[in-house]
């Protein structure tokens, strides 16, 4: 009797062996190191995504959550952009960076709008004009991503973003939220997490003036005149006249950069940042392409195009002929300006009633979406723990290195599923201004 049990035994720990080892192997075909592809969202409309699985053992990837990172503009490029510049797993030189998310989640960068980065129209009556097409896009293409590697269906998945990243994120993260209610879709969707967001675009700008005079870069006088311009922007909204808002927002931009000195307003330590100052001065007065100057163009920087444009291209081996990364990102902007400056706060209430978690993070530097502004718009969100939340404490925290010696990185404050982070010592791209701490963030949203 002995005898039999003790071959029982030995099978069944045999067969665990093979199992697990079965399902390293399962895992590591399902997870791969690298994978991208190209979705069809529309007719005339392609996307393209990049996969990064999570480093460390194959067999553990399925483990981990899955991030999806959506970058700014609208027309940044995720797979360029957010992914050598900020948290991809290589720098711009392609040298290893040391604060890559890929160390705690697998990471999915996604050219979004179709026409950023290496996303593509063959037709310019396939551009978006407002987050709901641009929401409608990118679920189709998830979609697509869960039927190519329906490992994800089942792991934890977040929405992390950066500028107006933040503004289709939240668009996005009702849009799939309805969906798996509806089960089109299948996804352990838990939440989104706002970077420097573009959610409430006017509260922003009726906050630069004061911002820009408390920390001196701007006087009484100046701060009037940026005041006014920023009003005159606040009551194009209010009537609705939302191309007049953008055109009213470039000014009020205008007369910033004109009385500061060309103030950076992605950090506002810094002026005159080459090459966009001479950039700007070159375009004068035209509105749209100040704009598109300032908040896309800049993404594109010679060394990074250089890099898209060579090595990358020819080791993804699928980016047609006749599109160039980055060459259609001028026309997606231009096809967003009537809806750049309409708000989204309801969704991200809707996010909240929903019981997902959101996340909000600001970089204390950032002008452009400036953490007065966000407290704004945070204070209109309709939802029931609003009060509980504006009551609760700010509590420091460090990051590892800052520890011993009490650095604070950052400050949090949160209630029930709202959190806010207010990162020091940032400007508008987080990760990349103070990687340390946006990791350390980002290990704290996932393992809750």
């Amino acid at each position: 009797m002995a005898s039999v049990l003790t071959l029982s035994f030995i099978f069944v720990v045999l067969s665990a062996i093979c199992l697990t080892s079965t399902q390293a192997k399962r895992f590591k075909a399902d997870i791969p190191d690298e994978k991208w592809n190209y979705v069809k969202v529309r007719d005339n409309a392609f996307m393209f995504w990049w996969l990064y699985g999570a480093e460390g053992d194959p067999s553990q990837r399925a483990t981990k959550p899955l991030i999806m990172w959506l970058q700014g503009g609208p027309g940044g490029s995720s797979t360029g952009y957010g992914n050598f510049e900020e948290l991809g797993p290589l720098d711009v030189n392609l040298k290893p960076r040391n604060t890559s998310w890929t160390s705690v989640a697998n990471v999915l960068f996604v050219d979004n709008p179709v026409g950023s980065g290496f996303s593509y129209v063959t037709d310019k009556s396939a551009y978006t004009t407002n987050v709901s097409g641009i929401a409608d896009d990118l679920l189709t293409m998830f979609k697509s991503f869960l039927d190519t590697m329906p490992v994800f269906q089942n792991v934890p998945f977040y929405i992390f973003c950066e500028s107006y990243g933040g503004k289709m994120t939240s668009a996005f993260g009702v849009t799939l939220y309805k969906a798996i209610i509806a089960r089109e879709i299948k996804c352990d969707f838990k939440g989104v997490a706002l970077g420097d967001s573009w959610i409430s675009p006017i509260d922003s700008v009726l906050t630069w003036g004061p911002y820009l005079y408390s920390v001196s870069l701007l006087d009484e006088d100046s701060l009037a005149k940026v005041n006014a311009l920023a009003n005159a922007t606040a009551k194009a909204v209010a009537m609705k006249q939302y191309q007049e808002a953008t055109n009213l927002w470039s000014q009020t931009e205008g007369m910033i950069a004109k009385t500061t000195d060309n103030v950076d307003v992605y950090n506002i330590l810094l002026h005159n940042a080459p090459p966009f100052a001479m950039m700007l001065q070159s375009l004068g007065d035209r509105n749209l392409d100040r704009l598109y100057a300032t908040h896309v163009g800049r993404l594109y920087t010679e060394s990074l195009s250089d890099l898209m444009n060579g090595p990358i291209r020819k080791k993804l081996g699928i980016i047609p002929p006749n599109v160039t990364w980055g060459g259609q990102s001028g026309e997606v902007f231009i096809y967003q300006s009537i809806d750049f400056m309409k708000p989204v706060i309801q969704d991200v209430a809707l996010l909240l009633s929903g019981g997902l978690q959101v996340v909000i993070y600001q970089g204390q530097l950032d002008m452009i979406c400036d953490t007065p502004g966000a407290e704004e718009w945070i204070k209109k969100l309709d939802w029931s723990f609003l009060p509980e939340f504006l009551k609760s404490p700010r509590v420091p925290l460090y990051p590892p290195s800052g520890v011993k010696t009490k650095n604070t990185g950052a400050f949090l404050k949160k209630y029930a599923n709202l959190e806010l982070y207010y990162i020091l010592k940032a400007g508008h791209m987080v990760p990349a201004d103070a990687g340390e701490m946006a990791l350390e963030m980002v290990k704290r949203v996932i393992a809750e």
